[in-house]
């Protein structure tokens, strides 16, 4: 990775995106390849290090299990993307090569209401070309004899692109190959967005390091500080950061076949890591806003909690080995746990890309070319996201994300 620098080379871009993780790299990339875009762009990053930044503590997971339309689409397009990196990127040299480990997502529904949410779910994603399966317990203890289905009366699995894959790769290609394009990535923090006198734009950032630096466009990337950027140039948006725990550990006996991303009941996930390692994820019995710098882990909680739950589902995990443990924050929309995406309604040169709210690694390569097609089109010309536009929130027109892990 070429080293950023502390200060801008110029005084003005035509775009300048704020947050430089994987939302802000996608935007960037995609800007940067299109040869109908030839304006200059400044990423301001806080951290080039991205040590506590949400994409550098994600499951590294995408699905096709969404109940809206739109999410289903926009993971296809994730897929593709990452299935075929090396043309979309054109280069097969030093781009590598990535694969899905589709061992899939398994959602299990122990009342009669979360199983019709999974059969009103699977009808919208099959109609979008997702390969969705619904299970009776029977059929889930005959693929995977490790479950105790005893109290489950429904599952739901896709097998197709959906698992793992590398995102922390496409994260670094997309960064590299854009800096290689001529964008132009510092290690600085924004303190201030300055709107003109009419207030229907925004004038320019101001810098940790004292500098306003002037620009056309501007891009909030900020991850779960999304509201406190949107805040400094007068904007309220309902994101917040909240925390999220993960787990590695090895079982004594491993299971004899790939584990899905198994979203229990109690909203506690694990899945497959592979060696007879397995990742568990969740949260806390509250789950409040934290500020941005709190990544404690609540230790008990894995005892008292996360390793019951685990055991009791799969009865293989009562003799386990905790190997490590993180904390990370997802950037939680709490109006409808769905993203916002594209410009803000008066200022006209303001856009979002924020609220993912544990989807948004996934998202990256859709949103990324949203906005990029927004900025030097002026409209979309693949996925439509408009239904994701900050108007909603002024109307109070949730876009109800069910499926949120």
């Amino acid at each position: 990775m070429k080293k950023f620098e502390k200060n801008p080379k110029r005084s003005a871009y035509d775009v300048i995106i704020i947050g430089g993780a994987i939302m802000g790299s996608s935007a960037a990339w995609f800007l940067s390849q299109n040869p109908d875009f030839n304006g200059s762009i400044l990423v301001v990053e806080k951290d080039q290090n991205y040590e506590f930044c949400s994409t550098a503590h994600t499951t590294s997971c995408m699905r096709q299990q969404f109940s809206t339309k739109l999410n289903v689409q926009i993971s296809q397009f994730a897929a593709d993307f990452v299935l075929n990196l090396q043309e979309y990127m054109v280069d097969k040299i030093r781009i590598p090569k990535l694969k899905i480990n589709s061992f899939g997502y398994m959602y299990l529904a122990d009342d009669l209401s979360f199983a019709e949410t999974l059969k009103e779910n699977q009808k919208i994603q099959i109609e979008a070309g997702a390969a969705t399966e619904l299970l009776s317990p029977t059929e889930i203890k005959l693929r995977y004899p490790f479950y105790n289905v005893e109290d489950i009366i429904l599952g739901s699995i896709n097998l197709v692109n959906e698992g793992y894959w590398d995102s922390m790769a496409v994260f670094d290609c997309w960064r590299n190959k854009a800096q290689e394009n001529g964008v132009e990535y510092v290690e600085n923090q924004v303190v201030d967005i300055i709107k003109n006198k009419s207030g229907d734009r925004i004038k320019s950032i101001k810098l940790r390091s004292g500098e306003f630096i002037a620009g056309e466009n501007f891009v909030n990337a900020s991850g779960p500080r999304a509201a406190f950027t949107s805040k400094m140039a007068g904007i309220d948006i309902p994101v917040e950061p909240r925390k999220r725990y993960s787990w590695i550990f090895k079982a004594e006996k491993p299971l004899d076949r790939q584990l899905p991303l198994t979203i229990d009941p109690s909203g506690i996930h694990v899945r497959e890591n592979g060696g007879g390692t397995y990742q568990a994820g969740g949260h806390g019995v509250e789950d409040p806003a934290v500020d941005f710098d709190d990544f404690s882990m609540d230790h008990d909680l894995w005892e008292e909690k996360v390793w019951p739950i685990l055991a009791h589902r799969i009865p293989n995990f009562e003799s386990i080995k905790l190997m490590h443990d993180w904390a990370g924050h997802y950037s939680m929309n709490t109006l409808d746990q769905n993203a916002i995406v594209g410009p803000h309604n008066e200022v006209q040169n303001f856009f979002f890309l924020n609220g993912f709210s544990g989807h948004g690694t996934q998202q990256a390569p859709a949103m990324g070319r949203a906005v990029s097609e927004l900025l030097t089109y002026g409209a979309y010309q693949t996925l439509d996201m408009t239904p994701f536009h900050y108007e909603r929130l002024l109307k109070g027109r949730r876009l109800i994300e069910k499926a949120v892990i």
